[in-house]
């Protein structure tokens, strides 16, 4: 048996128009999210930006790096001034930049000794390597105190940074 019920023009109209509604809503839901070549434009886009910055960050970095140094070698400079004026000399090569921080062996001038020199320890370059320091005697200043620099790059001669370095 098959019974068939009859809707007024009204409310036919009324259900028509909720199911297309509810269709168009689903299609505006599905319009809102991006097509794989979409995505790839993007990405590419994103990849051309960070190929022109990374070159000219990577060379503040170094820069900056070589200016860190700079400091701390004039830094270091200004200590050993003072411990000059206070025990009468620069250390000597064997006693190096330990000087500024470890008072002297020889009991004379343990007693002018007025360190430590430098507020910590001993800083490496901005590269993490120890400071070089060589007493000379002559020359003004009379010893080299620099920085081999950045070691790593094979493909660019290693200068040195600071007071008389080698080169």
């Amino acid at each position: 048996m098959v019974i068939s019920v009859t809707l007024p023009p009204a409310l036919g109209r009324r259900l028509k128009d909720r199911r297309s509604s509810h269709r168009l809503a689903r299609a505006a839901v599905a319009q809102h999210g991006f097509t794989l070549l979409e995505l790839l434009i993007v990405l590419v886009i994103i990849g051309l930006l960070a190929a022109l910055v990374a070159p000219q960050f990577l060379d503040r970095l170094e820069s900056s790096k070589i200016t860190t140094t700079d400091a701390q070698i004039k830094m270091l400079k200004t200590s050993l001034d003072t411990l000059r004026l206070d025990i009468g000399r620069y250390p000597t090569t064997q006693e190096g930049l330990a000087l500024l921080v470890d008072p002297p062996a020889d009991p004379a001038l343990r007693a002018r000794w007025h360190g430590p020199y430098l507020e910590s320890a001993l800083p490496n370059d901005a590269w993490g390597h120890p400071y070089t320091y060589a007493f000379s005697g002559t020359g003004n200043p009379p010893f080299a105190l620099y920085s081999q620099g950045d070691t790593t790059d094979t493909s660019k001669p290693s200068k040195g940074i600071g007071i008389n370095p080698p080169g």
